[in-house]
């Protein structure tokens, strides 16, 4: 398995501008994969960080974004649109760029309003699937997968589960749809984290390690040994992505409620958190 680090750790909005900065900090820690949190398509130049990719000596996953206005489901078909339109551009990206795969909650937009109606629940659920769809054959074209990540219920009602999860993935009825698992979100919602991975099994996509705090892997609550020993039972050989937070992103801290301190520094997640996850997967 292969190391990598998401571009939240550093910085939001991602921008082609600030990829100098990261290469100053982060290469220097040893990781094999930087995972690209694309909210502003317009910030990014496919074709510069493709030109660097190559100094790099990293792979590059390209990860989704989804405001409201990013919502695959909604009932207003010009939201569907505008969601369709940008994760589009993000299968395009990683088409160029050679990742895998597009992560993260593309199913719907995140923190969006409870639907206590049965009714409307199953027709925004239908909504999604459809759209999921349609997007799964124009990424298929593109030698591209989608990883759909199981959020906690407070920032989706719709799929919190890896059972939620995969019933959605058999609706969709596409071989290039699988899960982006989480251990943050897996810890507030599976009764154990180890036994969801087992039953994702092969559907697993892409996976981030994160600790129940959102602070640095390995500091906290998660039961790392669990997990490590069924991502090798169920054979996942893809990327394990540090995705963690610090007051320092203003915007992302607000989008997920950081408040606090909850490590060091920046480079202490990157670093301790890279230094614990390659001697547990070792």
């Amino acid at each position: 398995m292969k190391i990598g680090v998401n571009t939240f750790v550093r910085v939001s909005p991602f921008s082609t501008e600030g990829l100098c900065e990261l290469e100053a900090k982060d290469w220097q820690f040893g990781f094999d994969v930087l995972e690209l949190a694309i909210e502003d398509p317009e910030r990014v130049d496919v074709a510069t960080i493709k030109r660097e990719k190559a100094g790099l000596g990293l792979d590059l996953v390209v990860c989704g974004a989804f405001g409201p206005d990013r919502n695959i489901c909604s009932p207003e078909p010009a939201i569907r649109q505008k969601a369709k339109s940008y994760l589009r551009w993000c299968i395009d990206a990683a088409a160029e760029l050679g990742s895998p795969c597009v992560c993260g909650p593309m199913y719907s937009a995140v923190g969006k309003a409870h639907l206590e109606n049965e009714q409307d629940r199953r027709e925004e659920w239908n909504r999604s699937v459809a759209g999921i769809r349609e997007m799964a054959d124009f990424a298929d074209a593109r030698g591209v997968c989608l990883a759909l990540e199981p959020l906690n219920r407070f920032e989706t009602d719709m799929i919190n589960t890896v059972e939620q999860g995969l019933q959605f993935i058999q609706e969709v009825g596409k071989e290039n749809v699988g899960l982006h698992l989480d251990t943050f979100h897996m810890h507030l919602e599976e009764k154990s984290s180890p036994a969801a991975i087992r039953l994702a099994g092969k559907k697993i996509y892409h996976f981030h390690a994160c600790e129940n705090d959102r602070g640095v892997p390995g500091t906290g609550q998660v039961h790392w040994d669990g997990v490590a020993a069924a991502l090798k039972d169920v054979g996942y050989d893809g990327p394990v992505v540090i995705e963690s937070f610090t007051p320092q992103v203003k915007e992302i801290a607000r989008a997920v409620c950081i408040w606090r301190e909850i490590a060091p520094s920046q480079d202490a997640i990157a670093r301790q958190g890279r230094d614990f996850l390659k001697n547990l997967l070792s």
